[in-house]
């Protein structure tokens, strides 16, 4: 045994000796330094669990009662890795732990090697040996938690996936269900207004968690809590956002959000609805709503079930057939798919929902008077019939055309269906 390694083993005994007190030193400073550490009595128990059988290790170790090849984290560092793993605090967190106990441990026994060795030689050996050995340490250890935490995390967002997809159903169906208990599963509270959400991408890989992050930059603009976040899919999920005591929700904030943030994620809207029966309403709609954007081939970042258009199209969605021959019927050569049959299409839906206004339609659609009227009686031509006739289907056949677009039009040269 060399000198330096004699001189380590004081150390060591030392560390053993005032665990208590380093263990302590250390958990306070973890608080200070590290915000992101849960501060609860539970969670701080583990910690100061964790702080001092990591120090008994190092100190076996230190004293050669153990190889480094065969030093495994403590098991009260497991399961405080696995307890910050399914409290969601951040990795890095853990990380940053492990590097701020070992930099604080080694500027502490440094104090200790200056006053114990006299010879400065042997001191820098001693010093030189302990920083070498408290890092293969902390190397070893830390590659073991994280690997606990990372399973641990997979494993428990699978099980509170699963658990919150079940009780998502259970609320869908109308279940009798604990409120509380029900609260308690979701992670999300019932008792207040929702706004149901469908987020979904055309395909990308990192769609969900894209998904989620633009979830959390809405509920930061229009929420007033943590939202719930429930994958369907590898493209698709389910959302609510608490909007607390009001059913007010800002769209235009909604829309700048997704205008700046989107990265291709898109998103349907419910209509704010409160408590248990609203969190069920908000979500039919917003899930009916993205059945009208997907199937209508929609293209825009957000698509909201408040439009009464959008409702209206929801509903011719569930009989296609029948859809798709009432819109032939009324509108004749007007149902045709081309970008003329479309224009005069949108300005004639205009002018029925201004009532018939060829200044109101006009300034809607930032056109001239005069061509508002040109299109409104080439529509009248290309239908074939007066406006004031069967109008109730005429409205409803040019917002199944504004919302479903090719799947009930036809091709230039297309027979009707009959």
């Amino acid at each position: 045994m060399t000198d330096a390694e004699s001189e380590l083993q004081g150390i060591a005994a030392l560390i053993a000796e005032r665990a208590a007190e380093l263990t302590s030193y250390l958990v306070v400073e973890f608080g200070k330094r590290i915000p992101e550490l849960p501060t609860d009595p539970s969670l701080v128990d583990l910690l100061n669990g964790s702080a001092s059988s990591n120090l008994e290790t190092l100190a076996h170790l230190l004293r050669g009662h153990v190889p480094i090849d065969e030093i495994q984290a403590p098991a009260a560092a497991v399961e405080y890795a696995r307890r910050l793993a399914q409290r969601g605090t951040p990795p890095s967190a853990l990380l940053r732990a492990y590097r701020l106990g070992q930099q604080l441990i080694l500027r502490w026994a440094s104090e200790e090697i200056a006053r114990r060795v006299g010879d400065p030689a042997l001191a820098l050996q001693t010093s030189n040996l302990l920083t070498d050995t408290s890092f293969q340490y902390v190397d070893a250890v830390s590659e073991d938690v994280m690997g606990a935490y990372l399973t641990e995390r997979e494993r428990w967002l699978a099980n509170r996936s699963a658990v919150q997809r079940e009780t998502v159903e259970a609320l869908l169906r109308g279940d009798r269900m604990d409120v509380g208990a029900t609260e308690a599963a979701l992670g999300y509270r019932l008792r207040q207004h929702h706004l149901g959400l469908v987020l979904w991408s055309a395909g990308a890989d990192n769609g969900l968690a894209d998904s989620e992050r633009l979830l959390a930059r809405l509920a930061q603009r229009v929420g007033s809590g943590h939202p719930l976040f429930v994958p369907r899919d590898r493209d698709t999920a389910w959302a609510w956002l608490p909007i607390g005591r009001t059913a007010d929700v800002d769209l235009d904030a909604v829309a700048d959000v997704l205008a700046a943030d989107g990265g291709g994620i898109r998103v349907a809207l419910g209509v704010p609805d409160a408590g248990e029966q609203g969190f069920r309403a908000s979500h039919l709609g917003a899930a009916a709503a993205h059945d009208v954007a997907q199937l209508g081939q929609y293209d825009a970042d957000v698509i909201s079930y408040a439009d009464p258009t959008v409702r209206a199209a929801a509903l011719l969605v569930r009989d296609m057939d029948s859809t798709r021959r009432m819109v032939a019927r009324t509108l004749g050569e007007l149902a045709t798919d081309s970008e003329g049959a479309a224009r005069m299409r949108e300005t004639l839906l205009a002018f029925l929902e201004d009532r018939e206004s060829f200044v109101a339609t006009a300034a809607r659609l930032h056109l001239h008077k005069n061509t508002v009227k040109y299109r409104v009686d080439r529509a009248v031509e290309a239908r074939g019939k007066p406006l004031g006739e069967e109008r109730l289907d005429l409205e409803l056949a040019l917002i199944a055309c504004r919302w479903l677009g090719p799947e009930v039009l036809r091709k230039n040269g297309q027979a009707a269906p009959h």
